[in-house]
């Protein structure tokens, strides 16, 4: 039976199935990914735009690449319905904002673990509970984007539900009035060595312990916190294009 939200089913794989998800938080990421890398495109569903493909690599092996939607619920949909269908291990390739100096647009952050702010995870762990990368993924990150002289930064996520009061955005957002203990958080972070924002990983990781399913993280860098809260538009491209190569190049040689 087909999966509702997902809207497609393990039987929609045919006899070659496959383990991993390139997982993207955009429809057109995820439909560039598919064009552009894999061979023998299938689109499974479009619903609710959540646009789902399934492909071969140059060396037959199967991937399923995935659209997540905005933020850890909609994620947490997904991830859930994806686990149901038999993915083992999912590789969340997205974009973040930079809250160190030394990381800057356009380079790469392969996230070891997660400061995880987000409601959905409470309800699938106490706060404590620790979201973390899989180990053996995330290292196989790394030595891709060695590989590929890919400038990369490897730290742990801020994961937050909010794009603008969770991020201290103010000089952006409708609503230039934080909650008192906002104020200040970005500096927070980065005396903790926090290296960047962004808004799914964090329950990403969490569902992976608890689901037991392997989870890793690489975001292209496109905003640099420590100069302005805007995207960098003119350096997107090029820093999502390194991600996605980092992953798919990943999944080519390790998995």
């Amino acid at each position: 039976m087909k999966l509702y939200h997902i809207g497609f089913s393990q039987s929609d794989f045919g006899t070659n199935a496959p383990q991993t998800v390139l997982l993207s938080g955009e429809p057109e990421r995820s439909q560039y990914i598919a064009q552009t890398y894999l061979q023998n495109v299938k689109l499974l569903s479009q619903y609710r735009g959540l646009y789902s493909y399934l492909g071969n690599l140059p060396s037959g092996k199967p991937i399923l690449v995935a659209t997540s939607g905005m933020g850890a619920p909609s994620l947490s949909i997904v991830v859930n319905e994806l686990v149901q269908v038999g993915i083992k291990q999912f590789i969340r390739v997205g974009t973040c904002g930079s809250i160190q100096p030394s990381v800057s647009v356009g380079s790469i952050v392969i996230s070891q673990a997660a400061l995880c702010r987000q409601g959905a995870a409470l309800d699938i762990a106490p706060p404590e509970y620790p979201a973390v990368a899989d180990p053996f993924l995330t290292v196989a990150l790394v030595k891709t984007a060695r590989k590929l002289n890919i400038p990369y930064h490897v730290g742990i996520t801020a994961s937050v539900d909010t794009f603008y009061e969770g991020q201290e955005r103010i000089e952006s957002s409708a609503n230039a009035q934080l909650q008192p203990w906002l104020i200040g958080i970005t500096s927070a972070y980065r005396a903790l060595n926090i290296l960047n924002y962004e808004m799914e990983v964090g329950t990403l990781f969490k569902m992976a312990g608890v689901y037991n399913f392997a989870a890793a993280c690489v975001c292209a860098v496109v905003a640099q916190r420590t100069e302005s809260e805007s995207i960098v538009i003119s350096d997107k491209d090029t820093a999502v294009t390194r991600a996605i190569e980092i992953a798919i190049a990943t999944i080519s040689n390790t998995i």
